[in-house]
């Protein structure tokens, strides 16, 4: 939580109950969204292993492009993930001018065929994950609005009567229409008011 007694105060910056919260795509602690389930990554870098020995850069660079350029892995993420996989053996990597090349092994390319649906769900999660990160170039004043009605209606305590679900419920729908419908041209006022 941030500390809302800040001598720097500036919209939304708790005073209100809302809070500012980090720009687009990034998480408190400066760490972007979560895009692999746990085990995700070993299975993507195993099959992109095997279908083209390379570098961990390379290995970086294929995935960023598999994001359309929305998410790229960092080497803290990728380096530690090719030394497991190294040590249990799934592949090998031989260094060349200080550089590491990849290779897939007999036993790695063996839990690729093992893995195979599994696999598929990595790829599908990745479809899944890229178009939600495109929806993280919208602007900032956006994602700061929808946390405010999530903090909202969070705040709200289930105190939910009927008529008051009647209510919230109302206001987010004609909301969501209103996007939906997009800006609406103003009727002209007359010179005369």
């Amino acid at each position: 939580m941030r500390d809302h007694h800040s001598p720097h105060r500036e919209h939304g910056d708790g005073r209100d109950g809302f809070e500012k919260r980090p720009g687009p795509g990034r998480e408190r602690g400066g760490r972007g969204p979560r895009v692999f389930a746990p085990g995700d990554l070993k299975l993507l870098l195993l099959a992109l292993i095997a279908e083209q020995p390379c570098h961990g850069y390379d290995l970086i660079r294929q995935i960023e492009n598999m994001f359309d350029g929305a998410y790229s892995p960092s080497p803290g993420v990728i380096y530690p993930t090719l030394t497991f996989l190294e040590e249990s053996e799934m592949i090998l990597g031989d260094a060349e001018g200080g550089k590491k090349r990849y290779c897939v092994t007999d036993a790695g390319r063996a839990s690729l065929s093992e893995q195979a649906i599994a696999l598929d769900g990595v790829r599908m999660r990745i479809d899944v994950s890229k178009r939600s990160l495109r929806g993280q170039d919208r602007p900032a004043e956006i994602h700061e609005a929808v946390h405010n009605l999530r903090h909202a209606l969070h705040m709200h305590h289930g105190r939910w009567s009927p008529e008051e679900i009647i209510r919230v419920s109302t206001l987010l729908n004609d909301a969501a229409k209103r996007i939906v419908e997009g800006p609406t041209l103003q009727p002209a006022r007359e010179s005369a008011e």
